[in-house]
């Protein structure tokens, strides 16, 4: 039974406090910190270019400062560095791996007997998310109902969002005003619009209006990448049809819409 329990060494897990933390970005920052280059890095540890930069936005989105920064021009061109709550962060990381390892081992020796069942189900309970943009908030109102509560947010960045939950859910993740919280949203959960709608008459609550990063397209879908002006990006998936009709370019101003009832929270300390 020592190998069923080996499986717990694939992802580092520090606890309630941090929940699990993924090796390959991890791995990612580490190689921007020595190469100084995003496709230098996405080589080193397997990913492509459009898969590292969005493992860096995400990064990014989740910090409560960057991780990661570009620059531009300069003598020696552009590059991308790790800042320096970057290089604390692996460096942390390293130091907590090399004790997680030391007590896996002893967790092995001592815990043979561990019932295959329970060691799939905290597997289970491990389990990390799809939702694509994750953002890192805290908590600055709860307005409660007799069945939900509204709960307002400020992201890291300054930007603010609205989630609307079940009483039961805000009372097992211990919701009130300056605890930090992570939101999730599916990308498909996201309707785009050109140009700035935060003062239109619509119903969706959440309208953050953002810059065009960029916009790839296949024959079905198109994915929109926005960045908010407290730096985090959001993705949104729309179809292909509806991205030619917008138009969006690099550049351009857009908003993300998206009701409060879209939005997922999870406890992030």
């Amino acid at each position: 039974m020592a190998s069923d329990v080996s499986r717990l060494d694939g992802q580092l897990h520090l606890g309630p406090r941090t929940g699990g933390i993924g090796a390959r970005r991890i791995a990612l920052l580490e190689a921007i910190g020595y190469t100084g280059s995003i496709t230098a890095a996405a080589k080193a540890v397997g990913l492509s270019y459009k898969g590292a930069w969005d493992a860096v936005n995400a990064a990014n989105n989740l910090s409560d400062t960057p991780l990661v920064e570009r620059s531009t021009g300069g003598v020696g061109g552009g590059g991308t560095r790790l800042t320096e709550r970057g290089h604390r962060l692996v460096a942390t990381y390293r130091a907590a791996e090399a004790e997680q390892a030391r007590f896996l081992a002893q967790l092995n020796r001592r815990l043979a007997h561990l019932a295959g069942d329970d060691l799939n189900l905290m597997e289970r309970l491990a389990m990390q998310t799809s939702a694509r943009n994750q953002l890192l908030g805290r908590v600055t109102a709860v307005t409660r109902g007799a069945v939900n509560v509204e709960v307002d947010l400020e992201l890291a960045g300054g930007d603010r969002l609205a989630a609307v939950i079940t009483n039961a859910s805000a009372d097992n993740l211990g919701i009130e005003p300056g605890v930090a919280i992570t939101a999730l949203i599916k990308a498909s959960w996201l309707i785009v619009a050109a140009g700035d709608m935060s003062d239109s008459r619509l119903s969706t609550r959440n309208r953050l209006v953002g810059t065009v990063e960029s916009v790839i397209r296949d024959d079905v879908a198109s994915e929109v990448t926005l960045r908010l002006p407290g730096g985090a990006t959001l993705a949104a998936v729309i179809t292909r049809e509806s991205a030619d009709t917008l138009a969006l370019a690099e550049g351009d101003t857009a908003t993300a819409l998206f009701k409060a009832s879209s939005v997922i929270l999870a406890q992030a300390d």
